[in-house]
């Protein structure tokens, strides 16, 4: 009499666990925790960098005087932050340092009143306060345009 054998299926091991993930995984979390975290670094020092360069601007025109000190110091501002784009930017006089301050807006902001301040409100006795404050707006836009951080 034939001895009968049973056979059975052939049985698959089990499915892999899910937890702990293979070493891929860890490696692909790690770089995306490195890359979040060099970004919120890159954004965290832009910001301060961005806080310095505005409260430079504030801390310049409050030890301002009087307005024609304060737009002698927004002169200066200017002229320091053109030094950016241009080497021999801070040399430009007249009408040269109103078209190098348009340079690239979409509308001239230095070509009438505001101009006419900037170029000649530093050096004169008494300048309206009024004027002085229509101009800072400007100026700010510009200095901080010109610093890199807008």
């Amino acid at each position: 009499m034939p001895i009968a054998i049973v056979l059975r299926d052939i049985h698959q091991p089990p499915a892999p666990p899910w937890w702990p993930p293979a070493p891929g995984w860890w490696l692909l979390a790690g770089l995306a925790l490195a890359i979040a975290a060099g970004f919120v670094f890159w954004r965290r020092q832009r910001r301060r960098r961005r806080e310095k360069i505005e409260a430079l601007f504030e801390r310049a025109l409050a030890a301002a005087a009087s307005p024609a000190d304060e737009v002698a110091a927004m002169s200066e501002l200017l002229r320091r932050a053109a030094r950016r784009r241009d080497p021999h930017a801070d040399r430009l006089q007249g009408d040269a340092w109103r078209a190098f301050l348009d340079e690239g807006a979409a509308q001239p902001l230095f070509a009438g009143e505001a101009g006419d301040v900037l170029l000649e409100g530093g050096y004169r006795r008494e300048l309206d306060a009024e004027r002085a404050a229509m101009l800072r707006p400007l100026v700010r836009m510009r200095f901080l345009q010109w610093m890199g951080v807008r």
